[in-house]
Parts: structure tokens; C-alpha cells; sequence
């Protein structure tokens, strides 16, 4: 990366940051293009040669938000930690993350804001499936998941418990209410309560 791929990179984290806050703050409709531009401490027309439209500064802003926490998924996945401590906290951030996104689309009215809407879940719906390969072969390698078990099959029962979790996420308060031992014992042991074999 030269010198002008730096500040152009820079520039672009600046921008992703200011955007973000005021579109998490205020909703997409509220914020303007020269709003983000004078508190990311850019032009207008800085905003608009790197990403053309409002519009596709939100989708590019979503997709990176999206590359970034998955970045943190990978880095769990590949600490030192075991598999079942691996897999609640990748769980807890994907239905934070999910909450989010829904809350984020929920007053999209207009056909163009549905549409990035759509474009973003495509995406994301892609880069989490590839990541899923990855915490699946993992889990079956040490025993955690059944080695007969799909993807397809795993996925479901992933997503079952992570929107459990999401739909018991208070967001006002950002905190769970309920048992998260609870909920990750039937995850990993199902009702009979049967233990890993090494544990």
C-alpha cells in the first residue's frame, strides 16, 4: 500500500466510523452526506468519488462493520479457548450483531431502502456460511459435533439458539435476561443432559 492507499484508507476508516455513529444514532433517513463529511473532517465531494451515493456508503459501511466482526469470530475460533467457551461467545456476538442489523432496517420503508437492506443480508448471510464451515469442522474435530452431522442441519440449531439469545437481548439495557449456562448445557447436551465424553 503507497502512501496515497494510506490516506485514502485512513479517510475511509474516518468516514465508516462517523457514519456508523450517526446512523446508529439517528436512522439512515436523518443523516445527510455533508453531516458525516464535516464531522469525519472530509468534503462532500470526498464522500462522494470514494462511494458515488448515500446509499452505497451505507451498504459499503454495513459490509465492512460486517468483515470486521467477523475478523473478531476468527480470532475466537483460533484462540486457545475450548470449544464450548468458543462457541458462546461467538453466539452472544452474532445475536448482539443480528439485533442490531434488524433494529437498523426496521424503519426502511422505501423499494431502494429495502433493496440495500436485501444486498446487505445477501452478504452478510455468505460470509457468515463461510465462516460456519469453518466452526463446524472445527467442532467435529474435537468432538463437540457429531461427525455425521451437516452443515445445513448444525446451522439451524445454531441459528435456533442464537435468536433465543437475540430475542431475549434487552437493548436498552444491553444485557441478557435468563441463564446463558442454561441455554449453552442444552445447546451442547440437548435434554438428555448427556455430557461430552471428555468432560
Amino acid at each position: 500500500m503507497n502512501g496515497y492507499e494510506r490516506r485514502k484508507h485512513k479517510k475511509m476508516e474516518q468516514i465508516y466510523a462517523v457514519a456508523f455513529q450517526l446512523f446508529s444514532r439517528h436512522g439512515y433517513q436523518k443523516v445527510s452526506v455533508n453531516e458525516i463529511a464535516q464531522q469525519a473532517g472530509v468534503s462532500p465531494a470526498t464522500i462522494y468519488n470514494y462511494f458515488g451515493t448515500k446509499d452505497q456508503l451505507y451498504m459499503d459501511m454495513i459490509m465492512d462493520w460486517t468483515d470486521k466482526q467477523l475478523a473478531v469470530y476468527e480470532r475466537i475460533l483460533d484462540s486457545g479457548r475450548s470449544f464450548a467457551e468458543k462457541t458462546q461467545e461467538i453466539m452472544l456476538l452474532e445475536a448482539k450483531n443480528l439485533t442490531f442489523l434488524s433494529e437498523e432496517f426496521r424503519n426502511f420503508q422505501t423499494s431502494e431502502e429495502r433493496g440495500i437492506s436485501q444486498t446487505i443480508q445477501q452478504y452478510s448471510e455468505e460470509k457468515v456460511k463461510d465462516f460456519f464451515m469453518k466452526f463446524v469442522a472445527l467442532g467435529k474435530q474435537e468432538g463437540y459435533i457429531h461427525k455425521d452431522q451437516t452443515e445445513e442441519v448444525t446451522m439451524l440449531y445454531f441459528s435456533m439458539f442464537m435468536h433465543e439469545l437475540g430475542r431475549r437481548w434487552d437493548s436498552g439495557n444491553r444485557e441478557y435476561n435468563g441463564s446463558m449456562e442454561t441455554l449453552m448445557e442444552l445447546f451442547f447436551y440437548g435434554l438428555a443432559g448427556q455430557k461430552h465424553e471428555g468432560s
